[in-house]
């Protein structure tokens, strides 16, 4: 088989059983193994179950909600601002506290050290102090008995607010010049002389909304304080160091008097990246405040009107391009809605300049990047971090050249890919990245004869012309996504790996377990680097006094960079033991073999339980520290330029719709997706991640729609407002295969990463839906098809000029 030749393995939606494919994906993906040593025995590359999928399945799988809660705990409500932006006055709460069961109330005043949280920007308050930035930010807590207790006080809590003018839009403030940060500009080239030369022009609008994260567990936290101001905090996180750093800034003691302890998420998506850190922070201030065990739990309409979600863009572009469709310059502006405070906004809004070229060369391009300060809820990560916003503003503007030109727009997007090396000379991003592993111009192909695009392109053509009320849509998007992080000090983990003496292996590492199956890969790399079974590696729950400092589990980068600490802590035990055994047999370390149980020395044949019990008796250390930092990376925030990603994962997905203009109503039915996910660690586990990453996508384009009203009230917050997607919204079609070829990069198991890259995938929906919408609209075909995201029924109408604004 051609290296560049997808493998014949995947796992349909429909057709084939979950199981069956995934041992057929498993049996496929399994990298060569060691010299003498049989694949079976090998844990990576094998479709193992999640670690934690029985104990969920059967409801024994803990998290926080389910720990046994101390003698004496209270519980926590927030008090929530009901005005936009305004002063508050003051906080009278002596209802409430006549109110059974109430214990107090905490508010800015209570907080023993910094009022401030300790985000990066330092600009957004533990609680409201003199004013409020946004409906649903946290004034204080009403501190009670029992959940309920605290609930029903908060009620009775009243606010005197004085209203100050609010901006509520990206256009009020970009009027108003609101930013929370200051706008950055990328330049290369010249973009106005490209303009000016070009053989065509078209300019052109549009908007995408935000996205709520919808974790099934949501944010939650437990704060208990111990011995000698010491403090133990459970949380909900993808980021415990932050969270005990934020906590200890707030308490006004010292980073090491506080453990924060993660078992697991009932996800995340990048909403408790930070976001996990404020409710932390209320409860230990809580809990500061009446010496006892504190636990805040947000219930589902809370956690809307609270958390950030994803920004919200909005575009302004000017393209010029010449007559096959290759861009000859580029004039794009894009705003960032960020909310109320800086949070992470200036990485995310960082990241979707860089991801604006997608998989695309751009000879002379400028980017202006506005990052503007609304009176919302503070938006923060989400899965993507930017780079959908990136991605989806390239592929829409090649989408309208397509049509400009007559032409089809895989045409026009394979024209504009990167080279394939750089003799080409056009391998190199508009932030001075050179583009060394692009496999676009295998891959794209293959997946446009995997979907039979071009013969189904011509029958949707056929079906559009004679169906007056129904249109079909058909798109293929590709996706070059840059995985680090663009903070290079972030990339960097540690890991410890200890072996008992019957033989067992535990390994505690810096990352989160969100349910993305982490814990399970990282066990996979221990077991094989121990040549061990599975069975034996156990991984614990995160634990900031076990593995300190460790960066957020995000940015795709979780098994890269906690896998490969693992691996080196397990192969610093692995050389204690190889060296033992080869003082034993006179032979030299590199000719021990672990593999199967056995460790294997060119004299005999030991079990490893064996070996471990001998080496302890002779005082060789069993446990290891291990840690890994990315190489290559390098970047210069000032201008925006350097290598801020290690590589790049690669894909393209090939989506058909269906819309009825008549009611605006549309349906995904079929979807192809071909993924480079390297040598996967865990083909079952990565295909999950990439159908779970393309609905999620699916969901942000096309149903999940964040409304708020001219007073800045967030009216979608709960299930019944805000429609994500179900298992009816599935096509019946979903189809996904793995590319086969290895990182060629140096990364774990010849691996790349999974978790955030297939979320665009999703884009080849909207791009779909636009060919669906342009099919349906009449008049001028060759004009840009503007549709706002989410593709709504009432936005569909309006895209097809039948529901005025």
């Amino acid at each position: 088989m051609n290296q560049r030749d997808p493998l014949p393995v995947s796992r349909d939606a429909v057709n084939d059983p979950a199981v069956a494919a995934a041992d057929a994906t498993a049996s496929a993906h399994t990298p060569a193994p060691q010299p003498g040593s049989p694949a079976s025995t090998r844990a990576m590359g094998q479709s193992h179950i999640h670690e934690s999928a029985r104990a969920q399945v059967a409801g024994a799988a803990h998290y926080i909600d389910d720990l046994p809660e101390v003698k004496g705990t209270l519980y926590a409500a927030p008090i929530l601002s009901t005005v936009a932006h305004g002063t508050l006055n003051s906080v009278d709460a002596s209802a409430a506290l006549a109110l059974p069961g109430v214990r107090g109330v905490v508010l800015a005043q209570d907080v023993p050290g910094d009022q401030l949280l300790a985000a990066f920007a330092h600009d957004e308050p533990v609680f409201a102090i003199d004013t409020v930035q946004h409906i649903g930010q946290v004034i204080g807590l009403v501190v009670a008995d029992s959940v309920m207790q605290a609930r029903r006080a908060v009620r009775a809590v009243k606010l005197n607010i004085a209203p100050l003018p609010a901006v509520l839009s990206v256009h009020e403030a970009l009027k108003a010049e609101s930013y929370v940060l200051p706008p950055v500009f990328v330049r290369r080239g010249d973009a106005a002389t490209g303009l000016a030369q070009s053989a065509h022009r078209l300019q052109g609008a549009f908007e995408v909304g935000g996205q709520e994260h919808f974790y099934l567990e949501g944010q939650i936290a437990y704060a208990l304080p111990l011995e000698q101001k010491q403090w133990w905090i459970y949380s909900s996180t993808q980021h415990p160091g932050e969270v005990q750093h934020w906590v200890a800034h707030a308490l006004g003691i010292d980073n090491h008097a506080v453990k924060v302890e993660c078992r697991r998420m009932g996800g995340g998506f990048g909403g408790k990246e930070t976001q996990a850190g404020h409710l932390a922070v209320w409860a230990a201030v809580a809990a500061n405040r009446f010496g006892r065990a504190v636990k805040l739990r947000l219930d589902r309409d809370e956690d809307f009107m609270v958390t950030g979600k994803r920004h919200p863009f909005a575009y302004e572009y000017d393209v010029g391009f010449d007559d096959t469709g290759r861009i000859t310059g580029l004039k794009l502006q894009m705003a960032a809605n960020c909310g109320f405070s800086a949070d992470l906004s200036g990485p995310v809004a960082d990241r979707a300049v860089f991801h604006s070229d997608n998989a695309y060369y751009l000879s002379d391009v400028e980017i202006a990047s506005y990052r503007c300060k609304t009176n919302t809820q503070s938006h923060t990560a989400f899965r993507g971090f930017g780079g959908p916003q990136g991605v989806i503003v390239i592929e829409a503007i090649l989408g309208d050249i397509a049509r400009a030109l007559g032409r089809d727009a895989q045409d026009v997007r394979m024209v504009n890919l990167y080279g394939k090396d750089s003799s080409e000379g056009r391998n190199v991003t508009h932030y001075q990245m050179t583009v060394e592993d692009n496999i676009l111009h295998a891959l794209m192909p293959q997946l446009e004869r995997n979907a039979d695009y071009r013969r189904r392109q011509a029958a949707i053509a056929a079906w559009n012309a004679t169906s007056p009320v129904l249109k079909r849509g058909l798109a293929i998007t590709p996706v070059k996504f840059g995985i680090s992080f663009t903070a290079t000090l972030f990339n960097q983990a540690g890991a410890l790996v200890h072996v008992y003496t019957d033989g067992s292996v535990q390994v505690n590492h810096g990352g989160t377990e969100m349910g993305q199956g982490l814990h399970t890969k990282v066990a996979q790399i221990v077991a094989d680097e121990l040549g061990v079974p599975l069975s034996r590696v156990l991984v614990t729950a995160s634990d900031t006094s076990k593995v300190p400092n460790a960066s957020a589990t995000a940015a795709s980068s979780g098994t890269d960079l906690n896998g490969r600490a693992a691996q080196f802590a397990a192969r610093n035990v692995r050389d204690n033991l190889a060296s033992f055994v080869c003082g034993l047999d006179g032979c030299g370390a590199g000719a021990i073999r672990f593999e199967g149980g056995q460790v294997i020395s060119p004299k005999k044949v030991r079990a490893w339980g064996d070996v471990v019990k001998e080496a302890y008796a002779n005082r060789i250390q069993l446990w290891s520290d291990g840690f890994y930092r990315t190489p290559k990376i390098h970047y210069d925030k000032a201008t925006l330029t350097g290598r801020p990603f290690y590589y790049f994962s690669y894909g393209a997905a090939c989506s058909e719709v269906v819309i009825d203009t008549l009611t605006g109503e549309s349906r995904v039915m079929r979807v192809d997706i071909l993924h480079d996910v390297g040598h996967s660690i865990n083909p079952a586990i990565d295909i999950g991640q990439i159908e779970g990453g393309f609905v999620q996508g699916m969901g942000w384009l096309t149903t999940e729609q964040l409304v708020w009203n001219d007073k800045g009230y967030l009216a979608t917050h709960a299930p019944s407002t805000y429609k994500i997607p179900a298992t009816g919204d599935i096509p019946r079609h979903f189809k996904v295969d793995l590319w086969p070829e290895a990182n060629r990069e140096d990364n774990v198991g010849g691996s790349k990463a999974v978790g955030e890259p297939p979320f665009m995938l999703a884009i080849s929906v909207y791009e779909a839906l636009r060919n669906a919408v342009a099919a349906g609209r009449g008049g001028d075909a060759a004009a840009p098809v503007v549709l706002t995201a989410p593709a709504t029924a009432e936005n569909v109408l309006r895209a097809l000029g039948r529901l005025k604004n």
